[in-house]
């Protein structure tokens, strides 16, 4: 083995993936066959799977020389389990796909390509989304298009979290331990030199799913308050705004039974005033329990995931587990 050629290494996080893993390894085998003058291996983070996927990593392990796994303790979500993978990815570029095949390995090509144009980060930019539900489509765009008007960091449009990062790039993104993880808020924030590869996103080669609604909003709102304070400043607007009403309002109140007298007492006035303005200070508290909350997780300074075991193909040789 050459070892001054260039290393890539493919980070693969996995939950519950054990029937799609081997065809995975197959498609991204054949993919390394296409790219001349370079050294691949492949670390797959195991997230806590219940089904067989610990088996089947510690199969492909055997049967490949270029394979490793590192299994979490337990499920600490997708974007830990890429932090993972960061952590203990070699490669002078590093990959990042999803197990299921949504994301074609044969990207891998065009990563590489324009990488040695001298891009940092190559990441895959979506022009049709198959094997999506029509409303997880709408409220992802909805989402994407709100977040690129409310925050400072550009998060480019129609994008996941496959690309290609060259090793400036990953060394700058693990310098990035918060808990609350919203990775391709933190891909944009770090900045470098950057290029999109379109394409057309395959419904999954097997399995299911592991999103939900419940957990597509709490990673939304993890995106919004990781990277955006315009939450907080709509409810000082809300609030400048109803306070000035109610003045008005009173001031209002106070002319008309000087001037007029109070007839009739103002009972539907004042149940409607109450439930306004307590209903938006409800939510408006809401918002800043969010952003208590996240500071609150922050302050633990628990580490990012926890490793259970971290296994090496026998050409890979061993490594100390990094937490």
């Amino acid at each position: 083995m050459n070892n001054k050629k260039k290393l890539i290494t493919v980070v693969v996080p996995a939950y519950n993936e054990s029937e799609v893993l081997y065809i995975f390894m197959d498609e991204m085998t054949k993919v390394f066959t296409q790219i001349q003058g370079y050294r691949f291996d492949v670390l797959f983070v195991n997230d806590g799977s219940t089904d067989n996927t610990i088996e089947t990593l510690a199969d492909l392990v055997e049967k490949h020389t270029n394979v490793s796994y590192i299994s979490l303790s337990r499920n600490f979500g997708k974007e830990a389990a890429m932090t993972a993978g960061f952590d203990h990815a070699e490669g002078d570029a590093v990959a990042i796909f999803d197990a299921d095949l949504q994301d074609p390995p044969d990207l891998l090509v065009k990563f590489v390509e324009n990488w040695e144009n001298g891009y940092d980060v190559v990441y895959a930019k979506r022009l049709q989304r198959n094997g999506e539900s029509f409303i997880k489509k709408l409220t992802a765009s909805f989402f994407y298009s709100m977040m690129k008007k409310i925050s400072k960091t550009s998060i480019p449009t129609n994008t996941g979290d496959c690309r290609l990062m060259s090793r400036r790039v990953v060394d700058s993104l693990n310098r990035l331990r918060e808990n609350h993880r919203f990775m391709k808020g933190l891909f944009a924030w770090v900045g470098y030199p950057s290029v999109a590869v379109e394409y057309n996103r395959a419904p999954r080669a097997a399995g299911k799913t592991k999103f939900n609604y419940w957990k597509l909003w709490n990673f939304a709102l993890d995106g919004i308050t990781s990277f955006t304070e315009a939450p907080l400043k709509i409810a000082t607007y809300f609030g400048i705004l109803v306070a000035s009403l109610s003045f008005l309002f009173g001031l209002w109140i106070a002319f008309k039974a000087i001037v007029f007298g109070e007839v009739v007492q103002g009972y539907p006035t004042m149940m409607i005033t109450i439930l306004i303005v307590g209903g938006l200070q409800m939510l408006f508290i809401g918002i800043l329990g969010e952003y208590m909350g996240r500071v609150f997780g922050e302050t633990k300074s628990r580490p990012v995931y926890l490793i259970e075991r971290h296994v090496r193909s026998k050409d890979l040789g061993s490594k100390p587990i990094n937490h």
